[in-house]
């Protein structure tokens, strides 16, 4: 496996300069700072993603005020107490996707946070208190406990929240191969693991996010 500085300098070469790599990327949330996020937006950001799946991203983007205004700002007591009376009003509101999955995944996550704000007092809290080291786990959590939250909806999610973390996009699995680390998408426990120990090498070893090191590692691939 390569030093991440090898690494960061083949996506330099890539992308012309350091600030084509790493410019745009903002700092990720401290743990107090998820903490604060209310939990609305946390549905919020998972029902963008769950209605997202198949669809063109611009799809998702034009409906979205609706969409919002459908779901009461996905007010999390609400969407968590939705009855089928409402379920089957959805079904019909052309401001949403109108799938019926889809949408009950969003009673379900509401559920979900509800249920982890309890107990951690709120959702954001859970989620910036997870250890960084055990990111896939995080991941493993959400799609477990969650609705429809497996894949790269979970970690799109966390993402455009601000915890740091990694993606398993296409360009860094092929990273991640080139380098020995694994030899496909890592679905296996001992893959994942492998997956985890190499960024968490690579964190320690440039001090950069994780954000930061999934990034460069896509830009590195050709």
């Amino acid at each position: 496996m390569q030093k991440f500085d090898d690494i960061l300098m083949m996506a330099v070469e890539r992308k012309g300069s350091f600030g084509a790599v790493l410019g745009d990327i903002d700092a990720p949330k401290s743990a107090d700072e998820l903490a604060a996020l209310d939990d609305s937006a946390w549905l919020a950001c998972f029902a963008k993603g769950i209605f997202q799946a198949g669809l063109a991203w611009q799809v998702i983007v034009n409906k979205w005020d609706g969409i919002e205004d459908a779901f009461f700002g996905f007010d999390v007591g609400r969407c968590a107490l939705m009855s089928d009376d409402w379920f089957d009003q959805l079904l019909g509101d052309t401001r949403v996707i109108r799938s019926a999955p889809k949408i009950r995944s969003i009673q379900e996550n509401a559920v979900f946070i509800q249920s982890v704000a309890a107990e951690a007092g709120s959702f954001g809290r859970k989620i910036g208190e997870w250890p960084a080291e055990d990111y896939f786990g995080l991941l493993d959590w959400l799609k477990a406990n969650g609705a429809r939250l497996g894949g790269n909806t979970g970690a799109y999610a966390l993402r455009m929240m601000g915890r740091d973390g990694f993606m398993m996009t296409r360009d860094v699995v092929a990273r991640l191969v080139a380098e020995g680390v694994i030899d496909k998408a890592p679905t296996s426990k001992a893959a994942k693991a492998a997956v985890q120990d190499a960024f968490n090498t690579w964190h320690e070893e440039s001090g950069r996010s994780f954000t930061e090191i999934s990034r460069v590692l896509a830009y590195s691939i050709d």
